[in-house]
């Protein structure tokens, strides 16, 4: 891996000159995934495409695990300084929105008695009606960082993503969310071992085993697993819609248990991770 990186950064001085607007790619074979991939980006160090597979992400009082697979890609930037900044993807999918299965959803659940009757009654048809179905989707709100050399080592924060995490149900509405723009969940995800605050205790997490490919133009990483559990969850917003989100908001918090500060939130993520060459990728189209 260290091999290929090193190749990597010799081969960044033929990168592809910048573009003013994004071109359309469609890398073939081995390259395949990497369509988002920054290409007209100069200079461009390597091409990136994780795929989560599986983990769960907790927060609060509720657990969703991830059982169909989001997508994180982009690129690495080589600058004057020997540093590698992560470039967003090119069509701007940087990490993919795939709603999750929340466990339990709201069956069960029963409308406070504190609600006016209209919302009372609202939340009782929803139910009724057999909507008690809700998915989780985590949103990048905020740039993305990844550092190459740290998800290579397993030492040092991997990846940096600042998300919200979007509810969606009938009741809900479509403007459900837990964190913001503003003041979002911050993942600071490690392949290493965490420092949280109690009462979370360390874990640690897993580099994966890297092979090489195509020449050397390729790295595939399996069973890479990064963790955070030093990270608070803000409490929910919009929930409910402009006209009972006062009274939904409380009612989602508690159920999730959330606002959770640092050290009661837990994200364990199971990743492929592929980097590839650019100049690879671009010739396999």
């Amino acid at each position: 891996m260290k091999r290929l990186l090193t190749a990597f950064a010799l081969l960044a001085a033929m990168a592809l000159p910048a573009s003013a607007s994004a071109a359309v790619h469609h890398p073939t074979g081995a390259f395949a995934n990497f369509g988002e991939c920054p290409l007209n980006h100069s200079p461009l160090f390597a091409c990136i495409y994780a795929e989560t597979t599986s983990g769960f992400v907790q927060t609060g009082k509720k657990t969703v695990p991830i059982v169909k697979p989001v997508v994180l890609q982009g690129g690495l930037e080589l600058n004057e300084k020997g540093e590698t900044p992560f470039v967003p993807a090119e069509g701007g999918n940087t990490l993919t929105k795939v709603p999750q299965p929340v466990p339990g959803g709201l069956l069960g659940i029963t409308a406070p008695s504190w609600w006016p009757s209209l919302l009372r009654n609202l939340f009782n048809e929803t139910i009724n009606n057999g909507f008690t179905g809700v998915t989780a989707t985590m949103e990048l709100v905020g740039p993305a960082k990844v550092e190459a050399g740290a998800l290579v080592s397993g030492t040092g924060t991997a990846v940096s993503l600042p998300v919200r995490i979007k509810l969606d149900n009938p009741f809900l509405g479509s403007g459900c969310y837990i964190g913001s723009s503003s003041n979002p969940i911050r993942l600071n995800l490690t392949a290493g071992t965490t420092s949280p605050p109690p009462p979370n205790k360390p874990i640690t997490g897993f580099a994966g085993n890297g092979v090489e490919s195509e020449g050397g133009a390729l790295i595939t990483i399996t069973g890479q697993k990064l963790v955070d559990n030093a990270f608070a969850v803000p409490g929910a917003n919009g929930c409910g819609g402009i006209l009972f989100s006062w009274a939904v908001d409380p009612f989602v918090n508690e159920i999730v248990g959330i606002p959770s500060p640092a050290g009661t939130n837990t994200a364990v993520l199971e990743n492929k991770l592929q980097l590839a060459d650019p100049v690879a990728v671009k010739a396999s189209e």
